[in-house]
């Protein structure tokens, strides 16, 4: 008789402990979840049993062990009802019961982040170091940087620079506008990885006027105007592709610590190495970052909902009417009937669960509410995969006529873009026009799922914070629902038709960079003002494509094409 295999036996019945841990905290109370886990367990229970069993326990051994294991699980299952009853959560991590609470885990965040930077030496350690040489340091004084300092550092010392040196800070100052200038030559040359190279190397040269750099549009001002997201970062935070953006813009100028003489010395395989701890420090930020974010929001919709009192039908009503005035002054903004759904979906679903959950007869709203949360968030992934196949496919087209082009002009020089007749060059513009709505598109897909993934993780934070008894977080949930459903109905009746329009863009795409300009030179730029240079920018374009001479065969159109040309 061949011996038993007992490790086998085991784990072969080794489930995801992990999961079931996080599952229990969903399913307490439920009387199936119960029997399910105890049932599973039964059988681990079993087969350790049969191991004992094999090892010469005996058959009074098989059930005393049987007996021990279910015990064990029962009592874990009634520790576990127990803890949730009173509030608290199960950490996978510590594999342990215990209160959470938001201002805590802020707490912690900010020691976590000053502890990162510290590790990582950016509390000015770059001053402290011994000064790169340079052939020119003029530049670097303006900016009252060190010679070491990184891209980041030399953004945040110009802009404080400029706030102290602008005109209208210095009315009485004859100079103040030239010196606003040179300070702004100086950042352009810095802030360019290649321009700051050829100036460390060479100094100041006469063609330093900056002019091609001026178009650099940073990624949060960049994507705040183009998606009007000012009126909901207290509820969504910083987006994640503008974030995203930010850190490769950063990392593809070298933000690194390092000259491009220095990189220029280092063999491909260390180049490799510093880029691959490049990317692990880029993560770990991330990670840190969107944490931060997701806990800033919490503590906002936490506030944000204090006002809500279900045993007073006054304030109740003031609460819903509070709720959609602030949802009407988001879908006026750009895509605001599109934010609304999105925020008002996230929050509405994930109160839907957590009241299921906790007051639903076992549990079946809250299956309900989880259902219907999975079936988004499996559309919202086909439309991102679907954006992003109609994205590349526009960028290959455009990418192909740009590379006909080169190629025709490398040949035939000059005469390449002789020979363009007209309607070729309108075609080509045509053709990047309509690439544009698809790249936005695919833009929103990744902007709709990160908002729908930090909501869902800010709603968590404020149903489990222990700073209030379990029945408080039970109505903070019914707030949530409350301001959900008014979002959500607010959007709808907003609705618009979800495209994205070529001319909405490119004027979007021109205030980015003036917005960005602006910024940088100590000016503040508001909603408002955006909105109004967005619309004053698309009826420029109106004018100008109005102005422009009519196709040479427009005299053969016939009456209903040409009135259709000319709308």
């Amino acid at each position: 008789m061949g011996s038993f295999d007992c490790h086998g036996a085991l784990s072969s019945l080794d489930w995801n402990n992990d999961k079931r841990d996080s599952d229990i905290v969903e399913r307490q109370g439920l009387g199936i979840g119960k029997w399910c886990w105890i049932g599973r367990d039964f059988a681990y229970a079993a087969a350790a049993a049969t191991a004992a069993t094999a090892e010469g326990g005996g058959l009074k051994g098989f059930f005393s062990s049987v007996q021990r294991n279910v015990n064990k699980k029962t009592e874990e299952v009634r520790a576990a009802r127990e803890a949730k009853t009173v509030g608290k959560i199960y950490d996978s991590k510590t594999k342990e019961w215990s209160f959470y609470f938001i201002d805590q885990e802020w707490e912690a965040l900010l020691k976590e982040e000053a502890e990162t930077k510290q590790t990582n030496g950016q509390d000015a350690a770059s001053a402290l170091e011994e000064e790169r040489p340079v052939k020119d340091r003029e530049y670097y004084d303006l900016l009252n940087v060190s010679t070491n300092a990184t891209s980041g550092e030399i953004k945040k010392a110009y802009y404080k620079e400029a706030r102290k040196v602008h005109p209208d800070k210095n009315p009485d100052d004859p100079d103040a506008a030239t010196k606003f200038q040179t300070l702004g030559q100086a950042y352009q040359i810095l802030s360019n990885e290649q321009s700051r190279a050829a100036y460390d190397k060479s100094g100041k040269s006469e063609n330093d006027n900056g002019d091609e750099n001026m178009q650099n549009v940073d990624p949060f001002v960049f994507f705040n105007v183009m998606f009007g997201s000012n009126l909901v970062e207290p509820y969504i935070g910083e987006l994640w592709i503008a974030d995203t953006a930010d850190s490769l813009m950063k990392s593809s100028t070298g933000d690194n610590g390092l000259s491009p003489e220095q990189m220029e010395t280092m063999s491909e395989e260390e180049q490799h190495l510093l880029m691959q701890e490049q990317m692990k420090k880029m993560s770990v930020e991330s990670d840190l970052k969107q944490r931060k974010r997701q806990v800033k929001c919490a503590q906002f919709l936490r506030t944000r909902i204090g006002a809500y009192d279900p045993t007073d039908a006054a304030k109740k009503q003031a609460f819903i009417q509070s709720c959609q005035n602030e949802a009407v002054e988001i879908a006026k903004g750009a895509y605001g009937d599109l934010y609304c759904i999105t925020i008002g979906f996230a929050l509405q679903v994930a109160a839907e669960e957590f009241l299921g959950f906790e007051t639903t007869l076992f549990g079946v709203g809250g299956h309900l509410a989880r259902s219907k949360k999975n079936a988004s968030a499996f559309s919202t992934n086909m439309k991102l995969l679907g954006a992003g196949i109609k994205a590349a496919s526009a960028g290959a087209k455009a990418m192909q006529e740009a590379d006909e082009l080169q190629k025709s002009v490398k040949e035939k020089g000059a005469a390449g873009l002789a020979d363009m007749n007209p309607e070729q060059a309108q075609q080509m513009a045509e053709n990047l026009d309509d690439s544009l709505p698809a790249f936005l598109e695919f833009a929103w897909a990744i902007n709709k799922r990160d908002i729908q993934n930090t909501l869902k993780e800010v709603c968590r934070r404020v149903f489990n914070d222990a700073s209030v008894p379990k029945e408080t977080r039970i109505e903070k949930a019914q707030a949530i629902k409350i301001l959900g459903d008014e979002f959500k109905l607010i959007g709808n009746l907003a609705r618009q038709s979800g495209k994205f329009d070529a001319e909405e863009i490119k004027a979007r795409m021109s205030v980015a960079a003036m917005t960005t300009m602006a910024k940088a030179q100590g000016q503040e730029v508001t909603n408002e003002d955006q909105e109004e240079m967005i619309k004053q920018a698309k009826q420029d374009s109106a004018a100008a494509a109005a102005a422009q001479p009519p196709a040479d065969n427009a005299e053969e159109a016939t009456p209903v094409e040409a009135k259709t040309q000319s709308v």
